[in-house]
């Protein structure tokens, strides 16, 4: 009897153990497919996120391919804004737009680049100018009669880049105004083209599209310029818009 029970209770051990080496195998198995599903998965994710950084960095190549498209051009202005005798939408030498106050060849160097993309370049001088008519009259026929040339507080940047440059100024005392003289001394615009653009009180461009070709014999001088008397700025805006159209720019 003991004999028949020993060998039931080895039996017993022998399947038992046969189990548990089922269950391990069963274990083992399983463990490795787990871990390539999560290895797949995080595949899976690490080639979609790198879809997205090379779709990211593609928007960005076609965004700055677009600036450098446009940088060809440079849109250099004067600008001075007066603040008494008149209002921002007749005679005036300012301009109200969207709540914003903007000198006259300002408000018109705005849209010109709109139009075309191009660099915003005011001309500024270290002297300040009269703001109020009557003072900023006398102190620019001053600057005339003594032939004079302000120091510019503001300098172009990678002048190599541009190949046009649009040159907007107020016309005064028939003449640029003295600063232009100073910007135009300044830098060689050979082999550029100069468009001009000018605001005035009655009398166009005078001679001023001259002027600037002899300052700058080596650059082509567009003597189709924009001419805006200073009381018809504010509404002038389809005529600029037209104008830049018409002058069929090769933007590179």
């Amino acid at each position: 009897m003991k004999r028949v029970t020993a060998i039931l209770l080895s039996a017993l051990l022998v399947l038992s153990l046969a189990a548990c080496g089922n269950s391990n195998q069963n274990t083992v198995k399983n463990t490795p497919a787990e871990t390539e599903v999560t290895i797949l998965v995080t595949e899976a994710e690490d080639d979609s996120t790198e879809r997205t950084e090379e779709t990211t960095v593609g928007e960005a190549e076609t965004s700055d391919t677009a600036k450098t498209e446009s940088s060809n051009i440079l849109i250099a202005y004067f600008s001075v804004m007066e603040t008494d005798g008149v209002d921002t939408v007749a005679g005036a030498s300012r301009v109200a737009v969207n709540g914003e106050v903007l000198g006259n060849n300002e408000y018109v160097a705005q849209i010109i680049q709109r139009e075309t993309g191009g660099d915003l370049f005011s001309i500024e001088t270290v002297q300040d100018y009269p703001t109020t008519h009557e003072p900023l009259l006398e102190f620019a026929y001053n600057e005339k009669a003594d032939n004079a040339r302000p120091e510019l507080a503001t300098q172009i940047e990678n002048l190599d880049s541009y190949d046009v440059i649009f040159l907007g100024y107020p016309n005064w005392n028939a003449d640029l105004p003295m600063p232009l003289y100073t910007f135009l001394e300044q830098y060689d615009f050979s082999g550029k083209t100069i468009i001009p653009f000018t605001t005035h009180g009655g009398s166009g461009f005078s001679r001023t599209i001259r002027t600037i070709s002899e300052l700058q014999p080596g650059a082509t001088v567009i003597s189709e310029g924009l001419s805006i008397s200073r009381n018809s700025v504010s509404g002038a805006e389809s005529e600029v818009v037209q104008w830049v159209n018409g002058l069929e720019l090769s933007i590179q």
